[in-house]
């Protein structure tokens, strides 16, 4: 079918359904309307179990007309002779609490009294592939993705890039527009959050809205791409879909996982050195592949490949747990892996299928097992490896070798330590053995030195008389407390030294293989794994097959199977359907508020169509052959006109597009949680830079709220003593505080901050009460107030307008009106006038306060 008819009847089919037309005048035939209705509620018992429930298969209509042990199910002509509509209409079908609805049920209606027609004949098979229909083939995310002509717009002179061409025509149609563009100051703030996640600095505003240069906003956007900060938020966004925690999080223990970060730290590095995507996701899926076991001496390039595939190990995981049943927590671990895969990937919900043919898409439940199969290499629940079993140390042979040298030494001093205590026992035994009647002394060194299971009854009973005569390295302090404070002393330092020398652990978390082993892969019988079926082999969805993805069972030439690389380099090929469009459309998603397609991280047939179907693919060809590259796919957005409009909303956009589809204006959106305690510290002068490392410690405090601290609890968890300073720790990004699944950073949470189970396809963005009352109320947005005021009057010491002034561009990032400085003043000098105390702590407090509600602001909050 020609690309241009393709996107046509796409577009008819969206327009179709959404105004209601095709549930009154669409013809119903059972492939489009009622096939999908039955798969969802009836084929699990009607169908697809080896035994059929009642003797009915509802997969084709010629086995309803069949019937089953009560007869046949329709009586074409008449649904209320029908007792597939009967059984429905009166709610004893499906079983359940999940019910056929009123509109489905008014569609199956519609359809028998048609006649109960098909649109083609039925297949002769009913093997879950036989199965697949002309619609689910044609599906548009199935589709191969194509270049479309960018199109002519009658208003050429507001075409700044491809984007615009594409977006303008719809809004042209509907008698649209794009919204003139915005100010600078709006400009610079929207693109500093939008590539950072932090505000401008009040200098890099009054540079840009000065600025002469025609290339002053290129200039801006590569300056922000070139910021370290920019790797930080947009890994962020990526860290979302992989579900990143530094926890297990399966068990209420929420064991921590200490070398997770470094997986985050790769994530950054590379979207800041813009690292391409192909390669990006080849070495996140079998980066280890790439590589030749045993991994020893690393350069920085292979440590990247092997750090890389922490993204298959990120789901939640206790089978590091005791307490646990490990196959079930081990078969756990896999099925979430495939979801984060598959959302993050391919945008389809494949998980569903674990247990039954996908109820909607076309995907079997042999489909996912051979999914499975993939990284069951890996994952081989059978020989299994718990977490700390599968850490690969990058220490180099050199390293080794220092920490060899000093552990050669340790064992050394323990030797000493053990040889010096042995004699002071020695000496103790004498000594104490002295003081007993010359009689009695023989017979006790005799029974000392006689093992304990060989001792005779008088041998034990000297023994407990003379207690003594038992003194070891664990006793021996009982007799000489005083000495021994020296000797542990002197010892604890020497050992303490010796330790300092040797080289900090270097671990990385990863998913690798164990050559040779080949586990097999059964499909469950309803998911569950003690009920084995058929064996499968890896291979691609079947949907999907047409465009490759052969996946060996054990490729000869590499040391593990080369089942990951293969389907990595499958994915990435350039011909897969799903992988650049799922992509280009989170990226749009993240400049816009909205993808494309609406449901991220969901391209199947519950999921929406795209808003623009042609632009969706044309982006998603021009991000491949521009190599991948995520910061020329920004550089296209950002510098568009569509990117650049102002947010205000008019009469004529509401009427027409209220959800703001045709992207006729920009779309104001609310700071995501990290960015709303970042651009707090950034304003407030306290932000400390630091790019990587270790995550920050989260741990409860005493009103039980989840705050920056390390974990001072006893057994009982109560706190057991005084908070440890962190020092600048604690102003570090919201990225490196510590993701517990356990314990979210009580700061962020009210912000929709995500809940890994196991990731985060999309995040809400919500208006609630609890964001104000922590705004008005948090520890840190005082403080965090207050310090900022104490900077702004040092910039500006008894001069209240200009004190406004500076409060207004660093907060808000704008110049504040006339009338916002003259209130502002008349505040502040109000509470000086009033005051009954010191004038210059007044003014401080007023100030403190005008900032603290600068900062509880939606000028704050909210982008335009």
């Amino acid at each position: 079918m020609p690309r241009a008819v393709l996107m046509l009847l796409l577009a008819v089919n969206v327009f179709w359904n959404s105004t209601g037309l095709a549930d009154s005048d669409s013809p119903v035939t059972f492939e489009s309307r009622v096939r999908p209705i039955l798969k969802a509620h009836c084929w699990h018992c009607h169908g697809e179990e080896p035994e059929l429930q009642g003797g009915l298969d509802a997969r084709l209509v010629r086995f309803l007309n069949k019937g089953g042990d009560s007869g046949p199910a329709l009586v074409a002509g008449d649904h209320s002779a029908s007792l597939l509509y009967e059984r429905i209409a009166s709610g004893e079908m499906p079983p359940g609490e999940k019910k056929v609805s009123a509109d489905e049920l008014k569609v199956i209606q519609q359809w028998i009294d048609s006649g109960a027609k098909t649109a083609r004949p039925e297949p002769e098979g009913v093997s879950p592939e036989d199965l697949f229909l002309e619609e689910d083939r044609r599906h548009w995310s199935f589709q191969p993705i194509t270049r479309p002509a960018v199109p002519a717009a009658a208003s050429a002179e507001l075409v700044q890039t491809p984007v615009d061409a594409f977006l303008l025509p719809e809004l042209e149609r509907h008698q649209l527009t794009f919204s003139p563009a915005a100010d600078r100051e709006t400009l610079i703030r929207r693109l500093s959050f939008d590539l950072t996640g932090l505000p401008p600095t009040p200098e890099q505003v009054d540079a840009f809205v000065n600025a002469e240069s025609g290339a002053a906003w290129s200039e801006l956007i590569d300056e922000f791409l070139d910021s370290p900060h920019y790797g930080e938020h947009w890994g962020r966004h990526w860290l979302d879909v992989v579900g990143y925690a530094d926890s297990h999080g399966y068990t209420e223990k929420d064991t921590e996982r200490p070398w997770a970060y470094k997986y985050r730290d790769y994530v950054i590095r590379s979207l800041n050195n813009d690292k391409p995507w192909n390669q990006f996701i080849i070495e996140q899926l079998a980066g280890d592949e790439l590589l030749t076991p045993p991994y020893a001496d690393l350069s920085s390039e292979q440590a990247d490949c092997l750090t890389a595939t922490g993204f298959l190990r990120m789901v939640p995981d206790g089978t590091g747990d005791g307490g646990v049943d490990q196959n079930a927590a081990r078969n756990d671990v896999m099925a979430e892996a495939i979801k984060v895969v598959s959302t993050s990937l391919l945008g389809l919900t494949v998980g569903c299928a674990q247990c039954h043919e996908h109820r909607y898409d076309p995907i079997t439940q042999a489909d996912y097992y051979r999914l499975r199969a993939i990284f069951e290499p890996a994952y081989d629940w059978k020989n299994w490896r718990a977490p700390k079993a599968r850490l690969v140390s990058l220490w180099t042979a050199d390293v080794k070798s220092q920490a060899d040298a000093v552990d050669a030494e340790l064992k050394q001093i323990s030797e000493q330590q053990n040889a010096e205590l042995d004699q002071i026992v020695s000496d103790t035994f004498e000594r104490e053995l002295a003081k007993l009647p010359p009689d009695v002394q023989p017979a006790a060194r005799v029974a000392r030195d006689t093992a304990a299971k060989d001792r005779t009854e008088e041998q034990k009973q000297l023994i407990r008389t003379y207690p003594f005569l038992n003194v070891n390295r664990g006793t021996v302090y009982l007799y000489l407390k005083d000495r021994l404070n020296g000797f542990k002393k002197k010892w604890a330092e020497t050992t303490e030294a010796c330790k300092a020398k040797r080289p900090a652990e270097d671990m990385v978390m990863c998913l690798t293989e164990v050559p040779g082993k080949l586990p097999v892969t059964n499909v469950f019988s309803r998911g569950d794994f003690q009920q084995p079926q058929e064996e499968v082999q890896p291979r691609e969805l079947t949907i999907l097959t047409s465009y490759g993805g052969e996946i060996p069972l054990n490729d000869e030439t590499l040391s593990s199977s080369g089942r990951r690389l293969a389907y990595a380099r499958h994915l990435t090929s350039g011909r897969h359907p799903l992988v650049a469009r799922v992509l280009v459309n989170r990226f749009w998603m993240h400049h816009f508020g909205q993808g494309l397609v609406s449901t991220v991280g969901d391209f199947g047939v519950k999921g929406e169509q795209p808003s623009h179907p042609e632009l969706l693919d044309w982006l998603a060809s021009e991000f491949m052959e521009s190599g991948w590259s995520l910061k020329k796919l920004h550089r296209l957005i950002l510098n568009s006109t569509a990117w650049q409009q102002s947010s205000v909303r008019t009469a004529e956009l509401e009427k027409v597009d209220p959800d703001n589809r045709l992207l006729g204006r920009m779309s104001v959106r609310r700071l995501e949680a990290e960015s709303v305690r970042d651009a707090v510290l950034r304003i407030s002068g306290q932000l400390v830079s630091t790019v990587g490392g270790a995550p920050v410690p989260v741990s409860p405090d005493d009103v039980g709220q989840y705050v920056l601290m390390k974990d001072n609890r006893d057994s009982a968890g109560r706190p057991s003593g005084k908070a440890e300073d962190l020092g600048e720790d604690q102003f570090r990004r919201s990225l490196y505080a510590q993701v517990r699944r356990s314990m979210p950073f009580s700061i962020l949470e009210p912000f929709d901050f995500p809940v890994m189970s196991p990731n985060c396809e999309q995040r809400p963005s919500s208006t609630n009460p609890s964001q104000s009352l922590l705004m008005l109320n948090n520890p840190f947005i005082l403080e965090s107030s207050k310090t900022t005021a104490a900077k702004i009057e040092a910039a500006a010491p008894q001069d209240p307008a200009r004190q406004v002034t500076i409060a207004w561009k660093q907060i808000l990032g704008h110049q504040p009106s006339d009338e916002d400085i003259a209130e502002s003043v008349e505040f502040l000098n109000r509470a000086s006038e009033t005051a009954s105390t010191d004038t210059k702590t007044t003014q401080s407090g007023a100030l403190t306060e005008l900032c603290h509600a600068l900062f509880c602001s939606n000028g704050f909050l909210y982008v335009d």
